[in-house]
């Protein structure tokens, strides 16, 4: 049978197109349905205003063990580490929007004046797992763009349960930068969260091994042995 041409061609492609919009609304709606709060558990929700309430942007500074500036939006517990979890466990895609714009109100000074951003690599095995990274998301929906400037040079073991020289050992010479054509701009890496702050240092060792000299970091989020001790309340 061959497809409608013409004006019935456009017909049917208009029809196609209704439906099709109607199918992703009702698995919009379905999902909603479904869905749970993070922090609450309140069901037909993706976040309650009560615990959207507890996603406003709080920023700490924190300095990780090589020296790094680590500005971080969020400290990691309670609601902000559930919405997290959920987006890099669960793909709760939705929930980077107003996790986003929490990250925005420190990336956005750090970034000012042209500085570069690049996220923290996502290994691939996490990339199979999830279809999409997690710094990057978060980037995007803080309203900016990323270069994909790191990549993973070896594979690392699993962060979790390590102390803080393991992890620096865990992560020594893991990433590596793609040539860089810009080296005189400053950059600001992000992450998601910072814990012990190895994997930022990693990131900050193989950007100046590039060339770069003025390199900071931003996070989301910050765990509560850094949020508990900030630096700094100031953004800048």
């Amino acid at each position: 049978m061959s497809a409608p041409t013409g004006t019935a061609g456009i017909r049917h492609s208009q029809t196609m197109n209704a439906r099709q919009w109607t199918e992703i609304g009702q698995e919009i709606l379905a999902f909603l349905l479904a869905a749970s709060c993070p922090g609450c558990d309140r069901t037909g929700t993706l976040l309650c205003e009560q615990c959207h309430s507890a996603l406003t942007a709080a920023p700490t500074e924190v300095i990780t063990p090589g020296g790094l500036r680590v500005q971080s939006a969020l400290s990691y517990q309670g609601v902000v580490a559930r919405s997290i979890r959920r987006v890099k466990e669960e793909g709760a895609t939705m929930l980077a929007r107003p996790l986003g714009r929490a990250l925005a109100t420190v990336l956005a000074p750090a970034a000012a004046g042209g500085a570069l951003i690049a996220t923290v690599p996502t290994s691939r095995a996490a990339f199979r797992r999830r279809g999409f990274r997690v710094p990057e998301l978060l980037v995007r929906r803080a309203g900016f763009a990323a270069q994909r400037m790191l990549l993973p040079a070896r594979a690392t073991g699993d962060q979790r349960g390590l102390s803080r020289d393991e992890r620096a050992r865990n992560v020594s010479g893991s990433i590596r930068t793609r040539s860089p054509a810009e080296r005189g701009r400053p950059v600001v890496i992000v992450d998601d969260v910072v814990t012990t702050g190895a994997t930022l240092d990693e990131a900050a060792r193989a950007l100046r091994a590039a060339g770069f000299r003025s390199v900071r970091a931003v996070t989301l989020a910050a765990t509560p042995r850094h949020c508990d001790t900030p630096k700094s309340d100031a953004v800048g």
